[in-house]
């Protein structure tokens, strides 16, 4: 791992922040709209960003976005389908609305970079320098979070909502696949990737970075 410069660090921390607190309560908001008392009961239905918070992935997200790659969790957010009204797509919904809401905070910094990044030109541990890590950051780790947490596979939003588009036998089948081993495969997957040197999310993420802010990376 190279050195990070401070304002970076900071940079980073409010990003993943806002990131995996509001992706989290995505998840509750829409499920308590969906008529689930379980996110509201849970004390999760909340803007107070640290209730969605689990420290061990927190740390993990900051760690690896340090060292090339992300991957990281926030708390897992209490959902309960058979109390929502539409048990199958207000459940896709509620579980959709988190990586969404990563794709709007990409968006909403990546019109903050068009509009003030030709202007920043501070010196190293400067408030411009800050804002100019902030925004960027602010594009690229939530790209990042929204693409990760589409891979259908383990513990992941994305194999929820790969299942909920299967027909009832397989979904459940999926479900207990990824229930049994997936976490555990997928851990391996990324661990596989690394000795490899191969990152899974460096080719959409730039791709969707240069489309948002017309800045090629990687």
């Amino acid at each position: 791992m190279g050195h990070v410069p401070v304002t970076d660090m900071i940079a980073m921390i409010v990003v993943i922040f806002f990131g995996i607190g509001l992706h989290e309560y995505a998840h509750c908001k829409f499920a308590d709209m969906a008529g689930d008392p379980t996110p509201r009961a849970y004390g999760r239905v909340t803007l107070n960003l640290v209730k969605h918070f689990d420290p061990i992935g927190s740390f993990m997200i900051l760690f690896t976005v340090m060292n090339g790659f992300g991957f990281g969790w926030g708390r897992p957010a209490p959902m309960n389908p058979s109390r929502m009204r539409d048990p199958r797509w207000d459940w896709f919904t509620a579980v959709a609305a988190g990586p969404i809401s990563n794709l709007l905070q990409a968006t909403i910094y990546a019109f903050l970079f068009r509009l003030l990044m030709p202007n920043l030109h501070g010196s190293p541990g400067t408030v411009t320098d800050f804002l100019a890590a902030l925004i960027f950051y602010g594009v690229a780790i939530n790209l990042g979070l929204f693409f990760f947490n589409l891979i259908p596979f383990g513990p992941l939003d994305g194999h929820w909502l790969v299942g909920l588009l299967m027909p009832e036998k397989q979904r459940w089948q999926w479900f207990q696949f990824n229930q049994k081993i997936g976490t555990f495969a997928l851990f391996g997957a990324i661990l596989l990737m690394q000795a490899l040197n191969i990152s899974l999310m460096a080719g959409p993420v730039a791709w969707a970075f240069q489309l948002l802010t017309g800045l090629r990376i990687g």
